[in-house]
Formats: C-alpha cells, sequence, structure tokens
C-alpha cells in the first residue's frame, strides 16, 4: 500500500462538497479536507488570472489514484483541472492503515 495525498483546487465551496462527498461515497478517498479559500494567481489563454479558490487535500492510495483521478476530471468544472498526487513517505501507521482500509485495501488492486 502506497498512500498518496492528492491536492485540487475548486472555485467554490458547494462544488469543493460535492466532489468531496463523492470521492468518498466511491471510496476513492478516505478523508478530504476542504481549506479556507485562497487567492490563486496564474496565467491563462494569454492573461493573468487571479480566482478565489477552495483547495482540497484529498488521503487516497496508488491503487486509487487512477480512478479517483478520473472522477476528479468527470466532476471538475475547470478545463484543465489542477490534480496533483505526492507520494505519503511516512505517517502514523494506523492512520495509513485505515486509509488503506476506508479506500478498499488489497481488493482494489
Amino acid at each position: 500500500m502506497k498512500p498518496l495525498l492528492v491536492l485540487t483546487n475548486l472555485p467554490d465551496r458547494e462544488t469543493a462538497e460535492r466532489i468531496a462527498r463523492s470521492l468518498i461515497d466511491k471510496r476513492l478517498a478516505a478523508c478530504v479536507n476542504i481549506l479556507a479559500p485562497c487567492s490563486s494567481h496564474y496565467p491563462w489563454n494569454g492573461s493573468v488570472q487571479q480566482d478565489e479558490e477552495h483547495p482540497m487535500l484529498i488521503k487516497t492510495t496508488e491503487a486509487r489514484y487512477p480512478a479517483l483521478e478520473a472522477a476528479i476530471k468527470a466532476m471538475h468544472p475547470y478545463e484543465l483541472p489542477e490534480i496533483i498526487a505526492v507520494s505519503i513517505e511516512c505517517g502514523l501507521p494506523g492512520y495509513l492503515s485505515w486509509v488503506e482500509k476506508e479506500t478498499g485495501g488489497e481488493e482494489t488492486k
């Protein structure tokens, strides 16, 4: 089991909550944190954009990542959503075992 932390940003809290619930219901994520809004600045289509976004921290496993990525892309309102997965190298063993259990454990491989 290789735990992952997946990051994405949503344009509003309602969409973030809808996606979070769907990921949990489908057992693609064990936990989703929706953070306070932040100000994002980035170039897009020839101009610099500034938007308020709601960051999400999604705990999953490497085995569930492909389905999680596909689910986020299908529900995300952006043309090119930020979806970044970071390996979790260390963590409380009990918590990491819980992440594996809640995302289906060995049965998803």
